[in-house]
């Protein structure tokens, strides 16, 4: 029997402390190299149970215009798949215990060599995997050789995931399964919260695997109400806009950037952790 990644390890102590977590996403390489790391490292710390590292990639297609602009930002400032496999690494130096995902498409992927990409991806640290344009029917490109490795494969569902096609989206998923809580691109709108706790309730008959919903979260109400109901709260679009309003006009960090990002994060960790109560009573 495999051992518990640090994924799952991570879920069943929320679950202990009655809560749910908060997950934080960053594009690597945004708007710099030196400030993303700086980010990076201060994550847990602000509160982030569980980070989501996005590749850039130069056509994200499934992301709204927030994700877009940190990836064409990252790439701009030199970013790749090798930075953000030792970004990881260098966090993973200080930290070993918070799970890092990267997250992203597979192109940059399959480039990389995808026996070279499991491997580097392993001794950087990773412990799952999100790729948003690899379907379960392409899952031997990626999915089997990254779960027979030991890096968690997750899989996203949507309100659009009927009951006959879940099984087959969650036959391989591990880790957790990303609940994108809307159709369409990232960080344009958000669902109601009697939608989200709907849809978990339909997702936990298919799954015994943590549930985590993203798309459209931007407040510590929000985060608490989606960490009340499901696993977890995933926000992404809202620290890449924090990213983006502390630029200067050539696109470089300001003073205080690092602190604006990591700022957000404390408020939206203690909107998560003031759902602990109404969550363990329910």
């Amino acid at each position: 029997m495999s051992k518990a990644s640090r994924i799952t390890k991570r879920f069943d102590a929320l679950k202990k402390e009655g809560r749910g977590g908060l997950v934080t996403f960053i594009t690597a390489g945004d708007p710099d190299a030196e400030t993303s790391l700086e980010i990076l490292k201060g994550l847990p710390g602000a509160g982030a149970d569980l980070i989501e590292i996005g590749m850039p990639f130069s056509d994200p297609m499934a992301d709204g215009p927030a994700i877009q602009l940190s990836s064409q930002r990252a790439l701009k400032a030199g970013a790749s798949l090798k930075k953000t496999l030792a970004m990881a690494k260098y966090f993973r130096a200080e930290d070993n215990e918070t799970p890092l995902v990267l997250m992203g498409y597979y192109n940059p992927i399959y480039i990389y060599g995808v026996e070279r990409f499991v491997a580097d991806a392993l001794d950087a640290g990773i412990d799952g995997l999100i790729i948003v344009d690899l379907p379960p029917e392409e899952e031997t490109e990626l999915c089997l050789p990254a779960n027979a490795a030991g890096l968690d494969f997750v899989y996203l569902t949507a309100p659009t995931t009927d009951d006959a096609r879940l099984p087959r989206v969650l036959e391989n998923a591990r880790g957790f399964v990303y609940y994108v809580s809307i159709t369409g691109i990232t960080g344009t709108k958000s669902a109601g919260i009697e939608e989200i706790e709907e849809a978990v309730t339909r997702l936990r008959k298919h799954t015994d695997l943590p549930i985590g919903v993203g798309f459209g979260i931007t407040t510590p109400a929000q985060a608490g109400d989606v960490a009340r109901v499901a696993d977890a709260a995933v926000v992404g679009s809202a620290l890449v806009n924090t990213v983006r309003d502390h630029l200067d006009d050539h696109g470089n960090a300001k003073s205080g950037l690092v602190d604006a990002v990591l700022g957000l994060v404390g408020d939206l960790a203690a909107g998560v952790r003031a759902s602990e109560k109404a969550k363990a009573a329910s």
